[in-house]
């Protein structure tokens, strides 16, 4: 499934920090400004980071699906902008039952942003790999209680599991898409040792709709709680 828009919350302090980085730094194209919130382009995802109400310091983790055969050109980009993350000494991952390579970095806003390289899609390309080439934002991070009751209810609403459901970690979606659904304070992977928490944030994908996660353990297409 594409992800057509995600709306993210960040703390009002990182709001034009955050923006600099993604278009200063990595050259995203800025699709919209507003006096509280701006818009990038990630392919075929427009991403809206929003000023978060109180004094909220909101982090997520996301996915950015880059060409497959573009790997360690993607690495060596990511890493001449900013320190990539490292778990038991290294700074990249195969996950070889998805078959995919990725790479982490944390941006001002404390998200924990992967690149990853889905070598089942065919994603390739023959030039020089720029911020252009970002393909789409592929996964976004749901944090939950219940969680095996809200995937019950994303499949309810016709979004299937793409892998085996469990309490900790349920991938709901496909390749191209996917709501990473944890349990509340669950260490996220290659995260300095972040723990997942709650935050608002919505989704719209293609021919679906927009589900609103407004509330930890709820939501609902098209509206917020």
């Amino acid at each position: 499934m594409i992800f057509e828009r995600v709306v993210f919350e960040v703390s009002p302090s990182k709001l034009r920090e955050t923006q600099a980085f993604y278009g200063d730094r990595f050259g995203f194209e800025l699709a919209e400004q507003e006096e509280d919130s701006f818009t990038i382009r990630a392919g075929a995802t427009l991403v809206t980071f929003k000023v978060a109400a109180g004094g909220d310091q909101p982090f997520y983790h996301f996915a950015l699906n880059v060409p497959e055969n573009k790997f360690t050109e993607v690495k060596a980009w990511a890493a001449s902008q900013v320190l990539l993350i490292e778990e038991e000494g290294d700074d990249e991952v195969f996950f070889t039952s998805w078959n995919a390579h990725s790479v982490y970095f944390e941006d001002p806003a404390g998200n924990i942003v992967e690149l990853i390289a889905r070598h089942n899609l065919p994603s390739g390309i023959d030039h020089a790999f720029t911020a252009r080439d970002v393909m789409s934002v592929s996964e976004i991070g749901i944090v939950a209680v219940e969680t095996l009751l809200l995937v019950s209810e994303l499949n309810a609403a016709g979004l299937p599991n793409w892998r085996e459901a469990s309490e900790e970690f349920t991938p709901v979606g496909d390749e191209q898409g996917l709501l990473i659904v944890v349990r509340d304070q669950r260490e996220w992977f290659f995260s300095n040792g972040k723990k997942a928490r709650f935050y608002p944030v919505e989704v719209t994908v293609a021919g679906v709709g927009r589900f609103s996660f407004a509330n930890i353990n709820r939501f609902e297409p098209g509206k917020s709680f």
